[in-house]
């Protein structure tokens, strides 16, 4: 009994000692909250141009000249699609309107001669410009093989295979241009009357981590009703080769700094 009296007693003395030494523990500090800078505006960045390529016509894609990524001059071939019957209406195209031609000379001579009428020479000259308008049809359709780039460009997406038959209408690539990118951001519609076209401004981009210089260009002549904010877009004030459309950062208005 004295052995378990004994016992007894140390338990409750230690079970004392663990509440006195939590009672007496410095309480436990919540996390601070994320800090966010309200003078911060959300932006994103988009090109000057950018466009989806797609095919013109029904036929059979040729080799690839770009892939993703690359840069695409104005007016190069990006890929061709077989053309062999196309080429063909246009070179009947071509004979049909000399053939018309010649025919209109000949009439025009017999006329200088009174062998025939003016009928007959204003009916050969109205063939003539049918003629004309059935090559320049056919050359226009025979250039519907050819996809070129429109502008200076990047290639954003490919979404076609090389020797792929396609029809008309399908997409094949997504083009961005390769000039200076765009800044586009939604500010408080109580800013409008601080903004204006010109204004410099600081644009931090997230990917890159650093920060850009740039210039009101654009002002929306709407109000969101329901967020009270008005579009804006900018200019930064050169292409930089770090940074690509789609980024995304914040910038800083001098009189918000």
């Amino acid at each position: 009994m004295r052995f378990l009296f004994r016992g007894a007693a140390a338990l409750c003395m230690a079970m004392a000692s663990a509440a006195f030494a939590q009672s007496s523990a410095a309480p436990a500090v919540p996390p601070t909250p994320a800090v966010i800078d309200p003078n911060a505006i959300r932006v994103l960045l988009v090109p000057e141009l950018e466009t989806t390529l797609a095919a013109q016509m029904n036929g059979t894609l040729g080799a690839f000249k770009f892939s993703l990524g690359q840069n695409v001059p104005k007016g190069e071939l990006m890929a061709p699609l077989e053309c062999r019957e196309q080429q063909a209406r246009a070179n009947i195209a071509e004979a049909e309107l000399a053939q018309a031609r010649e025919n209109l000379d000949a009439k025009r001579s017999l006329r200088d001669l009174n062998a025939v009428g003016d009928l007959e020479v204003s009916m050969a000259n109205t063939a003539m410009q049918k003629a004309l308008g059935e090559r320049r049809l056919a050359v226009t359709q025979a250039g519907y093989c050819q996809v070129r780039a429109p502008f200076d460009a990047r290639v954003a997406k490919v979404y076609a295979k090389p020797y792929q038959t396609v029809q008309a209408g399908a997409p094949l690539f997504d083009l961005v241009s390769d000039s200076a990118l765009k800044v586009r951001l939604n500010v408080p519609s109580a800013m409008i009357r601080q903004v204006q076209p010109g204004q410099a401004f600081q644009v931090t981009i997230m990917e890159t981590g650093k920060t850009y210089p740039a210039k009101v260009s654009a002002i929306s002549a709407r109000v969101d009703a329901i967020a009270q904010t008005v579009e804006l877009e900018a200019r930064l004030d050169k292409a930089y080769p770090d940074l690509i459309a789609g980024m995304s950062g914040v910038a800083r208005f001098p009189a918000a700094q």
